[in-house]
């Protein structure tokens, strides 16, 4: 039984719930089926390199992880040409975004982001006791540059964008992202969260290469979970403007928080990058043949420069998932106001992505 009477943190204890995928054995007791076609979490469909498996057989589990990460942050300074000094290593690029709010956020601070967005640029912000500025994405849900420059003008303490966008898809183009970068006032940390970067059409502009050009404080956020397949492992990081903030994000966020498992499968993935490549490539084509094949459906989804497909179902999405589900595939229904009507799916395996295009086509019909 617990004290009634302790008090708890009125931020958190009011935070919204995040809107997380099903777990596979759920969805196996729920569906009364074996096979599952996990599509809501965005994780690679042909898993990782061998060369992470053949690696990670020399792990010794009694050992401590590094708690500096100084290997990997030193492959990925030669990698991205940065400075090891400013880049951060997380426990996915969550923990990123959790020390960003916790090194900059002081009471009464705003945050500004966009909807649908992702949950925890929202929730982390609200749990360090920030008020959030959420701007509607435009009516073909690509980004409204007025509306977020308009924000930016209210001088927020941080600027959260996800480019390519998560949930919806698209990325920023260059004119896009040059008119916000222009407006960013000096006292806003602008982070631009490039999860999805890998998975980008070559047209689409580099927010590292075009930010580390400019004066502004800045984090751009990348991740190991999604390209490189190592979803379980939970590795993202951080590219930082100043060494500066990045020693006070290192102090806000745990010590030992990269485990070992996964400092070493993040440098044996990025010796491995012909492995990546190849596989966004497959997942490319696979994302335009679902999308032509939604299209022919008379749906709509956005342009897509993500792993995944944003798609109004045009009834409710949680009786999507449901129907879903019950041919055995999981799909992340949207339910943010607005787009109650969505659902989130990843590009998996070509086998999944026809399994889900003719589970549609019968939620259509039914």
């Amino acid at each position: 039984m617990t004290n009634a009477g302790i008090r708890l943190n009125p931020h958190v204890a009011a935070l919204p719930p995040y809107n997380a995928g099903m777990n596979i054995a759920v969805a196996r007791k729920l569906s009364g089926r074996d096979e599952i076609a996990a599509l809501a979490s965005n994780e690679n469909p042909h898993g990782c390199s061998p060369k992470v498996r053949a690696a990670l057989a020399g792990l010794d589990p009694s050992r401590y992880a590094d708690p500096a990460c100084v290997a990997l942050r030193a492959a990925l300074g030669a990698k991205l040409d940065v400075a090891p000094e400013r880049i951060v290593v997380g426990n996915g690029s969550e923990e990123m975004i959790a020390a960003i709010c916790r090194a900059v956020l002081q009471p009464g601070a705003t945050v500004v982001t966009v909807s649908p967005g992702f949950g925890l640029h929202e929730i982390e912000a609200l749990a360090n006791g920030a008020s959030v500025v959420k701007v509607a994405m435009a009516e073909d849900l690509g980004f409204d540059i007025d509306a977020i420059v308009a924000a930016m003008a209210e001088k927020p303490a941080i600027v959260f964008l996800s480019s390519p966008s998560n949930p919806v898809g698209p990325a920023l183009d260059h004119a896009g992202l040059s008119r916000m970068l222009a407006a960013v006032p000096k006292e806003t940390l602008f982070v631009l969260d490039e999860a999805y970067f890998e998975f980008t059409d070559g047209d689409t502009p580099d927010g590292l290469k075009v930010l580390r050009d400019t004066a502004l404080a800045h984090v751009v956020l990348r991740t190991f979970s999604k390209a490189y397949g190592l979803a379980g492992l939970r590795v993202g990081y951080a590219v930082v403007s100043d060494e500066r903030l990045a020693r006070t994000m290192t102090s806000a966020k745990t010590p030992f928080n990269v485990n070992a498992a996964a400092q070493i499968a993040a440098v044996a993935a990025l010796e491995d990058e012909e492995w990546m490549h190849r596989s966004v490539a497959a997942v490319k084509a696979e994302r335009e043949r679902m999308a032509a094949a939604v299209a022919a459906m008379g749906l709509f989804a956005p342009k897509s420069q993500t792993n995944f497909l944003f798609l109004d179902v045009r009834r409710d999405s949680q009786a999507a998932m449901d129907h879903f589900l019950s041919e055995g595939i999981i799909v992340k229904p949207w339910k943010e106001k607005g787009f109650e009507t969505f659902v989130r799916v990843t590009v998996g395996s070509s086998a999944e992505n026809d399994r889900f295009l003719a589970a549609l086509g019968r939620w259509l019909t039914a």
